[in-house]
């Protein structure tokens, strides 16, 4: 291929990558213009009982790599001190030990994950991983020695430690990946470990798909079905064994009814209309998108592929907030929302009496909203209505100088004190500390849902939903009278979403009792 070729093709993938990425944008942009988009498709019997059949959640292979490091590394660890507890009596000396142990199983869990060690093909095969794993345990001892010998520090350490830790270390080492590959076998078959994917579009270039994936020896990925928009004979009922299970519309709530980590599309990368028209539809939803490159022709840099196995494919989306990021974010929520019930409890508990003085009713009003895919929440928060003219649907916004509010509840709203029970939605893992704020199922301006003003209206629920987030900070908090407000919280939503990091929720966090003095559009 000649270099002008070389350049198209590039050009080629680079140009879809940046429709895709304008995919984003015009959604929160247009708005339906009081058409109302189309309902969400029902599913077959037969695709509601294969939904039913993954509903469950399961482990996630990056999640036990990780995993697995972690263990290394403690194993490792232990192992080293249990020995060094034998031969040293000094405290002084100790502490070294502790510390040099501590950086000698850091390093090699980083230099078995340098050698690969801990893919999961890999992992299966102890035998063939025997020889990388057992010489990057090897150079991890030997950098330390280094270090030791530049340091002067070798006679600080026994020598029969450092010789048993590292006979002893190999040992643990080897054994494990023995005991690894029974449990992955074991757990494969169960279907703990496997990928759950879709494939988009049937055909031929499904039943090839598919048939190289399966051809794959250490493939983990669980094929659960085939959609297809089309009807005639080039998307027969059967794709290489596989069943049609519905249209790109019924995908959509498919994916809300199972657990599906993938969806695969097997267009041709030229059919770009076609590609673009099916991620309008399914962007929104909080999976991997990947694009089969497998039968095309164009030929890119190997960076602009990631594989499952040998089989080439184009990142289009990625789930945000997945696997370790996911537990980060649990961890924050978990560590600040005790935090914050433990300085704010005697302002709950003067509320709850407030409430209960006031006005007869519950003190804790319940109202079910749209939480992470689309799942309906209960939604915590301390009742600032009369009970009698209480809105569950929430069909009806609050508007200023609303008469079903009570005084109390007029305040409370206000200081959004009322939205302070909602931490233990947080504790409970409904909810997030910082997110896109969850919406009653019902919620509307002018007679119309938000889903019909706002094209990706939906895609803000690809992360689970916040006490506070970056629209209210930024002014967008308070009553939705027009179809402006939803749109921009919409195009606020999406930013955090695509942008987001521990550091951003931390300043969404330290900045929101700031901007909850701004009280303008809090009735």
């Amino acid at each position: 291929m000649n270099q002008a070729d070389k350049n198209e093709d590039e050009f080629d993938v680079e140009r879809l990558r940046k429709q895709v990425s304008e995919i984003r944008t015009i959604s929160t942009e247009e708005t339906t213009s009081g058409k109302r988009p189309s309902q969400p498709a029902e599913l077959n019997d037969f695709a509601k009982r294969v939904a039913a059949q993954f509903r469950e959640d399961k482990f996630s292979p990056a999640m036990m790599t990780g995993l697995f490091r972690l263990v290394d590394f403690v194993m490792l660890f232990l192992i080293g001190c249990a020995i060094s507890f034998s031969y040293v009596q000094e405290p002084r000396v100790m502490a070294l030990y502790t510390v040099t142990i501590a950086s000698g199983a850091a390093l090699s869990v980083l230099f078995i994950q340098m050698a690969d060690c801990y893919q999961l093909p890999v992992l299966r095969a102890p035998k063939n991983s025997l020889p990388p794993l057992l010489g990057a345990w090897a150079l991890s001892f030997a950098a330390m020695t280094m270090m030791l010998f530049f340091f002067k520090a070798g006679g600080t350490y026994s020598r029969v430690w450092f010789a048993t830790w590292f006979m002893l270390g190999a040992s643990y080492l080897v054994a494990e990946r023995f005991l690894l590959a029974w449990s992955l076998r074991r757990w494969l078959r169960n279907g703990m470990l496997e990928r759950r994917a879709v494939i988009v579009c049937g055909g031929q270039p499904a039943q090839e798909l598919i048939r190289n994936l399966e051809s794959q020896p250490d493939n983990d990925i669980r094929i659960l079905g085939v959609f297809d928009d089309r009807l005639d004979r080039r998307s027969p009922d059967l794709v290489a064994g596989y069943p049609k299970l519905g249209t790109a519309t019924e995908l959509v709530e498919f994916v809300r009814a199972a657990r599906v980590d993938m969806l695969i599309i097997s267009l041709p990368m030229t059919a770009e209309k076609r590609i673009l028209d099916l991620l309008r539809k399914l962007w929104i939803l909080p999976v991997d998108i990947r694009l089969a490159a497998h039968s095309s022709k164009l030929k890119f840099r190997p960076r602009a592929y990631s594989h499952i196995g040998k089989v080439a494919m184009l990142d289009v989306f990625d789930r945000p907030i997945n696997d370790w990021d996911s537990v980060a974010k649990r961890i924050f929520d978990i560590v600040f929302a005790t935090i914050a019930i433990a300085c704010l409890w005697p302002v709950m508990l003067g509320t709850a009496l407030a409430v209960k003085l006031t006005s007869r009713g519950p003190v804790i009003f319940k109202q079910k909203r749209h939480g992470f895919n689309n799942e309906t929440i209960n939604v915590f928060k301390f009742r600032s209505m009369y009970t009698h003219l209480s809105d569950v649907t929430a069909a009806n916004a609050v508007t200023k100088g609303d008469p079903r509010v009570t005084p109390v509840g007029r305040f409370i709203r206000k200081t959004s004190i009322d939205e302070l029970p909602q931490l233990f939605n947080v504790l409970a893992g409904g909810l997030s500390l910082v997110g896109p704020r969850p919406h009653a199922v019902l919620a509307q301006t002018h007679d119309r849902v938000y889903a019909d003003v706002v094209e990706g209206y939906f895609a803000r629920h690809r992360v689970k939903p916040g006490v506070t987030g970056w629209a209210q900070i930024n002014g967008w908090r308070g009553e939705i009278d027009s179809d402006e407000k939803i749109r921009f919280r919409t195009a606020y939503d999406l930013y955090y979403i695509e942008n987001w990091s521990l550091w951003f929720d931390l300043k969404i966090l330290f900045l929101t009792p700031i901007r909850l003095l701004n009280t303008e559009n809090a009735y």
